[in-house]
This record gives C-alpha cells, structure tokens and sequence, in this order.
C-alpha cells in the first residue's frame, strides 16, 4: 500500500482568461476548473489512475475540506484525513492567460492534538508499505514534521519518498528515505550553487546520497530528468514530444509513476520511463494525466521521441 501525506490540501480554481490581467478593474474568465489539489493528493490519484492501491491522509476543515474528502471518495481513492474542528483546507486560484499565475492560500493552523492524533495513524503501517511526504507545511508547523513521521516508522520496513524542500526534506535524510525528488531550482537552493550541466546535477545528488538519501531522482523540466540510483548506473531520461498545457503535478505525477513503474517490475529504467510518461501525460493535460495519456507517453519514450 502507497499511502500519501498531505498537510494543507486544497481545492484548486483554475481560471482561464483571454487576456493580461488588468488590475483595479473586472476580468472575466473564459472558462473554469477546480481540483482536489495537494502535491500528496496528486500522487494518490495518479496511482489509482495507473492502478495501485493508496490512501490520501493529511488534515482538512470546513466545507472545502468536506469537498476534498467527496471528491476523492468519487474518483475511487481512499482516504484518512483528520478533520479539524476550525478553519476550512485552502482555495487555490490558478490564473491562466498565456502565463501561469498561481494564488495559494496558507491553510489553517493544526494544534499539538492535532498532530497527535496524526501520528497515532501511522502506527497503521506496516513492512512493505510506502509513504509519501511531500509539498509545505501548514503555517504553524515546524520544519521537523516530516523528520517526525520518519523516526514514527522507523522501526518498519517502511519506504518513504521525500518531494520537499529544504529543512524539511534534508531533516529526513537521516532516516535513509527510499527516494526524494528535487528539481533543479530546489538542488541549487539546497547547495547555494547554480547548476550548468548533467555533471552537476549527478554531483549534487550524490551529495544527497552521502546525507543518506538511497535513490535521488531530480526533474528538470523540459531537459529531462535524471535518477542517480542506490545501485547500479546513473539513469538519464529526456522528455517525450508534447506541446506543455499545464505544469502543476507534473512532478507529482513523476513521484507516482516512478513507485508504479518500480512496485510492478522491481526495475529502475521502467520506473524512470513511467515516472517521465507520468510527468509528461499531466504537462500535455488540462489536469492530472490520465492512464490513457500515460500509456500515450510510455509509447513515445520506448521509441525515443524525445523533445529536441
């Protein structure tokens, strides 16, 4: 079982408008979406969509932590919040003209009973079972939260997978996680450096790996992606041929690839060219990809129709 931690899902309004926004005035959209959004929650549907079986857990409150919770529950994928007693699970506004212009809200606040009762949950996870920490944190949590879920299933042979930055990731790496997911911007901030080439992006996720980190898969975009892997040769993977729609999840829907692409074939190369067909499927999508348009990508990949 894949379960997914998301601390501050949200409801995602994306609106779509014309034309440049003028401020001080009306805009008007020409059409809208929203999604149950959380980079956690993105992973749990793209794994059910490509067939494995999770369990989105995390924190929501009031009517739009009501309308995650349905949501989900209608697209098939289980889930285990707790459910605050104050505040509402944030509205994000993604404005989209051309450009991508994300408004994100800060959430409600979690109290010590809160996380309490949290960690008392993952005492339900058992050897084999995967757990994925990614995205921010509530504004009142510490940046030692996923270092705490870490020393909570420590003593079980439980995989984590780390796609944050930072404290909170680097927190983590003492616990060994199976896999973490920098992208590029991330790397350098973490380094205070600026990567020029493949060598770089090796060296410093081979830094990571003498921090603890097993398997470091970094995403970079439209260049492709690379995985230095705990065994074996450093793995490059560039990206099929696609025109880029929408890139929110795109690296969550790296992360559910690859753990489906591994958990079917115990295979490092295959989990890399799910994890790209993934990531590629959602860039080229309105939403999330879809296991059609993963499969769509897949092909691509296997017959080397790259981006040039």
């Amino acid at each position: 079982m894949v379960y997914t931690v998301t601390f501050n899902p949200a409801l995602d309004y994306v609106v779509h408008l014309e034309e440049p926004i003028k401020n001080g005035t009306m805009n008007r959209s020409s059409k809208e979406e929203f999604y149950y959004g959380g980079k956690g929650i993105n992973v749990s549907t793209v794994l059910t969509n490509l067939g494995i079986d999770t369990v989105a857990m995390g924190f929501v409150a009031g009517f739009t932590g009501a309308a995650i919770v349905h949501g989900l529950s209608h697209k098939g994928i289980r889930t285990d919040f707790i459910i605050l007693r104050q505040g509402i699970s944030r509205i994000n506004v993604k404005i989209r003209n051309g450009e991508e212009t994300d408004i994100n809200a800060a959430g409600p606040r979690l109290s010590n009973d809160d996380v309490k009762a949290f960690m008392k949950k993952l005492d339900d996870l058992t050897d084999g079972d995967y757990i994925v920490l990614s995205g921010s944190t509530p504004p009142n949590m510490h940046d030692i939260i996923y270092e705490r879920v870490c020393r909570r299933v420590a003593d079980r042979n439980v995989q984590v997978v780390v796609d944050a930055d930072g404290n909170l990731l680097t927190n983590t790496l003492q616990f060994a996680p199976f896999l973490i997911k920098p992208n590029k911007a991330e790397l350098e901030s973490l380094f205070n450096t600026k990567i020029k080439n493949d060598k770089d992006i090796e060296k410093y996720a081979k830094k990571l790996q003498e921090m603890g980190a097993r398997n470091v898969l970094v995403s970079m975009g439209e260049e492709g992606s690379m995985l230095v892997p705990e065994e074996g040769k450093v793995i490059r993977v560039g990206v099929p041929e696609g025109k880029v729609i929408n890139t929110v999840g795109a690296g969550d829907s790296m992360v559910a690839g690859f753990l489906a692409g591994y958990m079917k074939n115990g295979d490092m190369q295959k989990a890399m060219n799910l994890a790209t067909a993934a990531g590629a499927a959602t860039a080229y999508s309105e939403g999330l990809g879809e296991k059609s348009t993963i499969m769509m990508q897949l092909e691509k990949i296997n017959n080397g129709l790259w981006k040039k």
